[in-house]
């Protein structure tokens, strides 16, 4: 692993919302002017490579990857594909995160699922199913998405409240620390009702 591997993994990981010469330091513990000349350096081999689509934007004090201007036109035909084709499978799982979670960054979609989502997330805001909602307010202020009006009617919702429930970790976090307490598998009344049964069969029989 090398020194501008880390650069280049950490900028990609950072996706739209950028990561600045600080934020770089403190993930490689690098000092501040060895992560600028391996920004510099990265810049220059993104140019000098003619195979490679990259390059890297600096907006104010953050730095991100972009793909290179002479790419704009394959990169809008995959953005702007038939709306009509069913979702895919990362598509679905980052439309559920959004559902549930809204409003969340994408960094926050990123830790849930463990891959970069970046270009799901454009295609579903292309598809009007999600959009910004605004900026959360912690450092590089990145996006917070959430569904669409259009959502709703795509998934035949006529409010998110109608999104069927989900177990959520704290639900699981208060079952777990009942480790002496049994869960039943069915509504108390119909749980007696039950065992009730069980007993008399049991002295019958």
């Amino acid at each position: 692993m090398t020194n501008l591997q880390q650069i280049e993994a950490l900028l990609f990981v950072a996706g739209d919302e950028g990561v600045t010469i600080a934020e770089l330091a403190h993930a490689t513990e690098f000092a501040k002017p060895a992560v600028k000349g391996l920004l510099d350096s990265l810049t220059q081999r993104y140019v000098n490579d003619d195979d490679s689509a990259l390059a890297l934007l600096q907006t104010a004090d953050r730095y991100q990857l972009v793909t290179k201007t002479s790419l704009v036109n394959v990169v809008q035909r995959y953005f702007t594909a038939p709306l009509t084709t069913a979702l895919s499978q990362a598509s679905l799982e980052v439309l559920a995160i959004v559902a549930y979670r809204q409003p969340i960054t994408r960094m926050e979609v990123d830790e849930i699922r463990g891959v970069q989502s970046s270009s799901t997330l454009q295609k579903l805001v292309m598809r009007d199913l999600v959009t910004s909602k605004g900026k959360a307010d912690e450092p590089g202020r990145p996006n917070l998405y959430g569904t669409t009006d259009y959502f709703l009617n795509y998934f035949g919702l006529s409010q998110i409240t109608e999104l069927p429930p989900l177990v959520n970790a704290a639900a699981l976090d208060e079952l777990q620390s009942q480790a002496n307490q049994t869960v039943p598998l069915m509504p108390s009344g119909e749980q007696q009702t039950t065992e009730n049964t069980l007993e008399n069969e049991e002295q019958n029989g």
